[in-house]
């Protein structure tokens, strides 16, 4: 019972505190640019600003446009309930859940994409093709890290992974860990659309990705498709923190370690894009294939160095 409360604890402050991470990469930014930068809690306000607005819809669009902010927004919060991002369990477990946690997040950029195609825009259109591009990249490198570090901690489900029974320093299998925390924080920066992949904050219309198939999402929409987005640098955030975090088996030990890493994460987010220029477009596959080779050599030493477990 304990565990399960706790499992809703951590959802309930995700839930909450989600859009402070952007609000950090904001601050850290502006500190390296030397201003004072916005609020932490910006991100709040702007949502709560266009929850109070109402959304126009182009008579061309259809059904497809106006669920893909909503079935985006519920497929991310379903792939938070998979991560015990702050230890213990997650709040929906099973054996083979990472699997769907990769593809709830297929599911949210393929609603995306299918809702900016409705749109008929061309541009709109450019902007899902490189997004489906990238995704061919994003999702087997993930796929793959998820595997090797399933295969070194022995279990099949996040809960196992990154729980307090099977999560450890970093020690025997450290490699492995090393490396797909590597390869995850590229997918966290590309599923993210953070630089060098793209730039959230760019007005440069030919280069956009990701925002370019939000131009014509406004009021409520919106507000469900940059909430999704906080959600998600929380939930990618917490998958990586829970990979070099050890767990105490202290519930506020943990919790605490969780927020610490995530801030962490987000302050890191923000030297990456204070410190690099957005890659050119035909340079961005480079780094998602380099995501991708560090996910298979994790793979490949951990099938190397961990006999199969016994549940296996």
């Amino acid at each position: 019972m304990a565990v399960t409360l706790f499992a809703v604890f951590q959802f309930c402050v995700a839930l909450i505190f989600a859009p402070l991470i952007p609000g950090i990469v904001s601050r850290v930014k502006a500190v390296f640019a030397g201003r004072r930068g916005p609020p932490l809690l910006q991100a709040w306000f702007d949502i709560a600003k266009l929850l109070g607005k109402g959304a126009v819809y182009s008579r061309t669009t259809g059904w497809v446009f106006r669920a893909g902010p909503v079935v985006g927004l519920a497929g991310v919060a379903t792939a938070l309930c998979l991560i015990p991002w702050a230890g213990g369990g997650a709040l929906l477990s099973f054996n083979g859940d990472l699997v769907l946690f990769a593809g709830l997040l297929a599911v949210t950029r393929f609603v995306t994409i299918i809702a900016a195609l409705d749109t008929g825009s061309a541009f709109e259109g450019m902007g899902a093709s490189r997004e489906a591009w990238f995704s061919s990249l994003v999702e087997p490198a993930l796929l793959l890290g998820l595997a090797a570090i399933a295969r070194t901690r022995g279990s099949i489900s996040f809960s196992g992974i990154l729980g307090i029974t099977s999560s450890a320093p970093i020690g025997a299998g450290g490699a492995v860990i090393l490396l797909v925390t590597g390869a995850l924080f590229v997918v966290f920066l590309a599923e993210n659309a953070r630089i060098p992949v793209d730039d959230p904050s760019t007005h440069l219309e030919l280069t956009m990705i990701h925002e370019v198939m939000a131009l014509d999402h406004g009021g409520v929409d919106l507000a469900y498709i940059q909430y999704g987005a906080s959600l998600k640098l929380w939930v990618l955030g917490g998958l990586i923190v829970s990979l070099l975090v050890p767990r105490t088996g202290q519930w506020y030990l943990d919790f605490a370690a969780g927020i610490a890493g995530l801030a962490v994460v987000a302050a890191l987010t923000g030297v990456v894009e204070s410190i690099m220029a957005r890659l050119r477009l035909v340079r961005v596959p480079q780094l998602l294939v380099a995501a991708l080779a560090m996910s298979s050599l994790g793979l490949a030493l951990g099938l190397m160095t961990n006999p199969p477990p016994a549940a296996w």
